[in-house]
């Protein structure tokens, strides 16, 4: 398969897909660098390693220093930033050094900020291991952790040399973590891609089985969608704000849960349903629309409960990254493929949409309401 390359004004790159990728690591790096000298380190955690370090190290002539870091977004934290910097300079990591983030989310996020401020901007690649992070979070540059005030309110655009997504790495995903991360790939298609909504929608029973196949079909047209976003408005100024349709619930929810109740794509999945019923209450989207995404999300669940109050979740937003001058961003769907961004939104528009989707979850696991 082609790379699909990122192209903006400070950094161009190339996202890999493909099998086997891993086992071709160090000539890959080295192509990249060409004659310049580097030292990998490799930030990992203890599980992933586990699972993968002889495919791993099978291209390294010369083993790479390891830097471990447990998995889960409550350990996206400064003070994990601040360890991780410290082992870094205690094993002689210089400018010449090169940082690879080989695990989810989290390690490419923080791997990427550490990479950004240690000794002012260093070079690092992307290796996910995580159908979340292959579509999503390891392209375009963003970087950081979290407060405790809200999610990735500290970091920076600093982007990879290369993503490499080998799709190998998703044969150990739990099913939990690939339905997650499958939210973010309906989301794709809500913002910016009829075909692969569509496509999400007739081949549900094989994504979800983890066929080769459909899950590169699907990896792929997903970071496209990113990667065009991206090229198009790299410092989220405008256009890559759609990125964010469900997170504005969805890192509320994460936020008032302390990152311990469910997944990130979860909590994505539960916060487009809320979106969802903003626009459908604004008449942006056709109860017809509204029926199929609401569909698809659930039926690639199922979406884990939580415990918090709609005044929770909503007082919540007003710490969100993506709002200007106190005014909250929203992102609403205008239709399957479609969307736009909003500065209008109510509280009591979003109270409302909050609580019902709060009733659907209810609904769907049997969860009992809880009362603020």
């Amino acid at each position: 398969m082609p790379a699909i390359q990122v192209n903006t004004p400070s950094a161009t790159y190339d996202i890999t897909i493909g099998s086997g990728l891993l086992a071709t690591l160090r000539p890959r790096i080295e192509r990249l660098n060409q004659d310049k000298p580097f030292r990998p380190f490799v930030v990992t955690s203890p599980e992933i390693w586990a699972l993968w370090s002889k495919k791993f190290l099978a291209s390294f002539k010369v083993p790479p220093t390891v830097l471990f870091h447990p998995a889960g977004e409550r350990y996206k934290r400064m003070a994990q930033v601040e360890s991780l910097a410290q082992q870094l300079a205690t094993s002689g990591a210089d400018r010449d050094s090169l940082l690879i983030a080989f695990g989810g989310g989290v390690i490419g996020d923080l791997t990427g900020f550490l990479a950004a401020i240690y000794m002012r901007g260093i070079r690092y690649v992307q290796v996910p291991t995580t159908l979340l992070a292959q579509v999503d979070s390891s392209i375009g540059g963003k970087t950081g952790a979290n407060l405790a005030a809200g999610k990735n309110l500290i970091g920076s655009f600093h982007h990879p040399q290369a993503v490499l997504a080998d799709t190998d790495l998703l044969r150990t995903l739990p099913a939990a973590e690939l339905r997650a991360g499958l939210q973010e790939s309906i989301k794709a298609g809500i913002i910016y891609d009829r075909k692969l909504f569509a496509y999400m929608e007739k081949n549900a029973a094989a994504i979800l089985a983890a066929d080769p196949k459909a899950l590169t079909h699907v990896v792929a047209a997903s970071v496209r969608v990113k990667a065009d976003v991206v090229s198009k408005d790299e410092k989220e100024s405008g256009l890559r704000m759609i990125l964010n349709f469900g997170h504005t619930i969805g890192h509320a929810i994460e936020s008032a849960t302390n990152y311990k109740q469910l997944l990130h794509g979860e909590a994505v999945g539960w916060g487009s349903i809320a979106a969802l019923n903003v626009a459908r209450a604004r008449n942006t989207i056709s109860e017809k629309d509204t029926e199929r995404v609401t569909n698809l999300i659930l039926r690639y669940g199922p979406l884990s409960p939580f415990k918090a109050t709609a005044q929770k979740l909503v007082a919540l937003t007003s710490r969100d990254k993506k709002n200007r001058s106190g005014i909250r961003s929203f992102v609403l769907p205008k239709g399957i493929g479609a969307t736009s961004i909003v500065r209008d939104v109510t509280e009591p528009e979003l109270l409302t949409a909050t609580e019902a989707m709060l009733t659907l979850m209810h609904q769907q696991t049997g969860s009992k309401k809880r009362v603020s």
